[in-house]
């Protein structure tokens, strides 16, 4: 109960703080939608008559704007500046200002990015089946958590090294390739497609996109759960063993 509170407070704290940053926030979405949107532009030019391809990518436009994470800035910056130091003598876990930010980061790109998402929808007429994105919330928040779970663990990484942005982009790269926004998965080799399947990227993006646009009914989600089971045990195992190297050394 108080960690939710905590929560609560931290998140309309970093809200309001982040309503000044606007102008910031508009580079983010549209660093956000450009690859689906070239994914969508190939992918639409190679299928023409597949109306799915286009409701799958604006699906996986509004999946990508709902679940974006940026600790390697708002985390990882605290490790090299010191001032993490300050967040560890807190009462509280430091987790909590950092889930607290990336929420109210993703309720902004999801207000600014949403009439890019209307309009790409409009003008493409892709028409969705509102059960079927209603159907998709529940892997849409377990997707959310994988790609939190996943950049925090690669930001970690700046316990040990000051490229951590190379890092975290060498993993948003995995998650272009193996996730859906590349390709569909269906459309995929099918020594990859299996591949693809088994990582936890195609559970960040593809499969809630799959579920959103109709291409997929359900199922899967059994799987995300897994993966978040096994990120937040790798996270918790990196996390004590950086925060020991970081007293340490003095900081």
């Amino acid at each position: 109960m108080r960690t939710a509170v905590l929560l609560g407070f931290r998140l309309r704290q970093e809200v309001l703080e982040w309503s000044g940053a606007w102008w910031f926030l508009l580079t983010l979405v549209v660093q956000a939608v450009v690859a689906p949107l070239i994914g969508l532009f190939v992918w639409s030019a190679v299928y023409p008559d597949d109306p799915s391809i286009a409701r799958y990518y604006v699906a996986v436009i509004l999946v990508t704007l709902m679940t974006e994470s940026f600790e390697q800035h708002t985390f990882s910056e605290r490790i090299y500046d010191g001032t993490l130091s300050h967040e560890l003598l807190r009462p509280q876990p430091v987790v909590i200002g950092v889930i607290g930010m990336n929420l109210a980061i993703r309720a902004w790109l999801t207000l600014l990015g949403a009439p890019v998402v209307v309009l790409t929808g409009f003008a493409l007429r892709a028409g969705f089946d509102w059960s079927a994105v209603l159907r998709s919330t529940p892997y849409i928040v377990v997707a959310a958590v994988l790609v939190f779970l996943w950049t925090f663990l690669l930001a970690l990484t700046a316990f040990w090294t000051d490229r951590v942005h190379a890092v975290v982009g060498f993993g948003s790269q995995l998650i272009f390739l193996f996730g859906g926004t590349a390709a569909p998965i269906g459309l995929l080799p099918d020594t990859w497609r299996r591949v693809a399947e088994v990582l936890p990227f195609y559970g960040m993006n593809g499969l809630p996109a799959e579920i959103a646009a109709g291409r997929r009914s359900g199922g899967g989600l059994g799987y995300q759960l897994i993966w978040v089971v096994v990120l937040v045990a790798v996270v918790t195992v990196v996390w004590r063993i950086g925060v020991r190297r970081y007293t340490a050394v003095g900081s």
